[in-house]
């Protein structure tokens, strides 16, 4: 996990990972240049699986994750962000699944998507299959980054592109679904914290995007990728801008968030309740 002035969230995170069923993990917590509280609020957990590393240098998303693959010891590698939430059995099913599929390099969960005072907004779109998760490369993968747990041996060989400042999950998937074989579970085992949409940022993994997709569509000969992909990339760039200018971009995170049920709703507000109790007594003690 990389984190870079989470303050705000990181003991929510924390939390939920130590709340897990499954308790043989081992956290490598990488500090990317904060200038927040971020370091000291995770140093206040005393708990020796988390591994805390803080070198005062800004590095990026991706050449972090690379580092924590490198400092791993396990067989498997899960992927959360420092404002996501975790739920107890993600990890156990996680596990089980990939324990009992050895032909799955890559496995991802359902998401529901919070804003920051825990509401919901809806759930990323998502699909089980590696068939249906990489029939169309060009328009994206159906397989949420945070939510990911692979096999240690995939990450080494694939890597994740240090170039690739704001598309790094895409990046890789688009280089390595073909030599791959990916899965997701059908049931909801994270929350995804995104409650303001930025344009800048927005512009930004949209233009990281189509550098992906222009670099592996010459690579693999497959230059409809590039036009449907640039095409595509344009055409939501110009929904974003305009829901954001005209105020519309609460709305627009729900128009792209699937619908979500009443119980997935209540199984939410569970979760979240209890990782607010669980901040709270640390906050106390």
């Amino acid at each position: 996990m990389a984190m870079r002035n989470a303050e705000a969230t990181i003991a929510q995170t924390l939390e939920s990972l130590l709340a897990q069923s499954f308790t043989d993990w081992e956290l490598i917590l990488l500090d990317d240049g904060s200038q927040d509280a971020s370091v000291a609020l995770a140093r206040g957990y005393a708990d020796a699986r988390i591994q805390i590393f803080a070198d005062h240098r800004s590095r990026g998303l991706a050449a972090r994750l690379n580092e924590a693959v490198a400092l791993s010891r396990g067989a498997l590698i899960a992927r959360m962000d420092a404002d996501d939430i975790a739920y107890p059995e993600r990890l156990a099913r996680q596990v089980a699944y990939l324990d009992a599929h050895p032909e799955v390099d890559l496995l991802g969960t359902g998401a529901i998507v919070f804003d920051n005072a825990g509401e919901v907004v809806g759930a990323l779109p998502m699909v089980t299959e590696h068939q249906a998760i990489t029939a169309r490369p060009w328009a994206g993968f159906y397989l949420p980054h945070p939510t990911w747990m692979g096999r240690r041996y995939w990450f080494v060989k694939y890597g994740y592109d240090e170039r690739a400042l704001k598309s790094q999950d895409y990046e890789l998937l688009l280089r390595s679904h073909r030599t791959s074989r990916f899965a997701c579970l059908p049931e909801i085992l994270l929350g995804y914290r995104q409650d303001v949409l930025s344009l800048r940022k927005i512009f930004d993994s949209r233009i990281q995007t189509v550098r992906a997709i222009a670099r592996q569509a010459v690579r693999q000969k497959e230059y409809a990728w590039m036009v449907r992909g640039v095409a595509g990339q344009c055409l939501k760039f110009a929904v974003d801008a305009v829901a954001i200018s005209t105020g519309l971009n609460y709305r627009l995170l729900r128009h792209r968030a699937l619908a979500v049920s009443v119980a997935d709703c209540a199984a939410w507000r569970q979760v979240w309740q209890d990782i607010q109790r669980k901040v709270d007594r640390q906050c106390a003690a």
